[in-house]
Order: structure tokens, then sequence, then C-alpha cells
């Protein structure tokens, strides 16, 4: 496929709004958060007997998460792919954040946002039709109404 990076992986395909969110959300952890529980950590160290130090055992415990975090937000913003809905040029194909509109044989009409690819919904109960097609047609999954 040739959108895959080097991995292989696909990219994620994601907005600059989102993209900006994922960046902010890292540079508080990396910038802020991890140096000032780092110090606390250390400071808690110094104070003795680490076994029952509150401060030094919550503060490894949340800088492990800090760290998980981060690994992930970075590989996430390694994978993205921004992509602009307001640059579009083609209006004739629907992409990644297009807003279309959908009209049902009734005429009925419903806003949709395109937003990303996610896993079927469970079928409920009873229900007979392909867990593909009830997540494409039921708004879930591949778009997202309005509000």
């Amino acid at each position: 496929m040739p959108d895959d990076d080097a991995d292989g992986r696909p990219p994620r395909f994601i907005t600059p709004a989102g993209f900006a969110a994922i960046r902010a959300e890292y540079e508080q952890l990396f910038g802020t958060e991890r140096p000032n529980l780092v110090e606390t950590i250390s400071w808690a160290a110094g104070n003795g007997d680490r076994s029952e130090n509150g401060d030094y055992i919550y503060g490894r415990k949340r800088l492990r998460e800090i760290d998980r975090r981060l690994t992930y937000l970075s590989k996430v913003m390694k994978l993205a792919k921004v992509v602009d809905p307001a640059a579009q040029v083609d209006r004739a194909v629907v992409h990644f954040g297009a807003i279309v509109e959908l009209a049902d044989e009734a005429d009925a009409r419903r806003t949709m946002t395109l937003w990303a690819r996610m896993r079927p919904m469970p079928a409920p109960v009873g229900s007979t039709g392909s867990r593909r097609s009830r997540a494409h047609w039921s708004g879930h999954g591949s778009a997202t109404s309005a509000p």
C-alpha cells in the first residue's frame, strides 16, 4: 500500500485540530508534568525508607503512567497524516474530515462528518444484517452525525 510508512503500518488520518491537541498533551506531559514529578520523586527518595514513602511510591507509579502515555502519543504523532478538510479541492470525492449530507428513499436528510474508522458496533439482539454494513450505514465507525 503506498500510504504505509516504513514499518508497513497505515497512517492515522487526523485533523489539524486533533493533531494540535495531541501535541499539546505531549508537550504538557513532557515539558511540565514529568519534570515536576521527577523532582518530587527525587525529594521523596531522600526522605529515607522508600517502602513506606507514599510520595515516592505514588510518584514512581505516576511516572510510569506518564511515560507510557508519552510513548503512545509519540507513536500516534509519528503515524499521523494531517488532513485539512477545508483544503479539499475536489468536492465530488468524499475524504476523511468531509461533511456530507445523506438522504434516504423518503428524502429524510442527515448531515454526517467522516472522522475515523472504528470497529463495528455489536449486533442488536435479533438483528440479521451483517456487522460491516450496519457499521457503515448506521453512522457508527466511519461517520458521525453532526450536532
